[in-house]
């Protein structure tokens, strides 16, 4: 098989996971909107490897995709917003979602703009 017989999905997430299952590491791994492309299943796939690179290295992930944050506790999640013109960080809390998570998965509350991320009118 030939590169030019795989999809541009299928070569997107080859080269995610090479990145994430490294043995050794950099000290932080940088990745912009992973999910773009991919099958739902292989997003729900990332999601775990993300998972078990976060365990030997700094993963730092934009995302928009609520299938991806479904992989993620709420607390794994930090939004940033812009205020003032400004980018703030925040680190979300489970007890200021305890009662939304009930019922709703974090992809959910993503999508229904419970969590809030992104830019304001200034």
């Amino acid at each position: 098989m030939q590169p030019y017989h795989l999809s541009d999905g299928s070569i997107r997430f080859i080269c995610l996971a090479t990145a994430l299952l490294q043995p050794n590491p950099p000290s932080t791994i940088i990745i912009d909107e992973p999910e773009l492309g991919l099958h739902p299943e292989a997003i729900r796939m990332l999601g775990e490897l993300m998972q078990d690179a976060a365990k030997r290295a700094q993963l730092i992930v934009a995302t928009q995709s609520p299938l991806l944050l479904d992989q993620f506790a709420v607390e794994d999640i930090v939004v940033v917003r812009r205020e003032g013109g400004q980018s703030v960080f925040s680190r979300l809390q489970r007890d200021d979602f305890a009662e939304w998570l009930e019922e709703y998965s974090v992809g959910d509350l993503w999508m229904r703009n419970i969590i809030q991320g992104g830019s304001s009118h200034e």
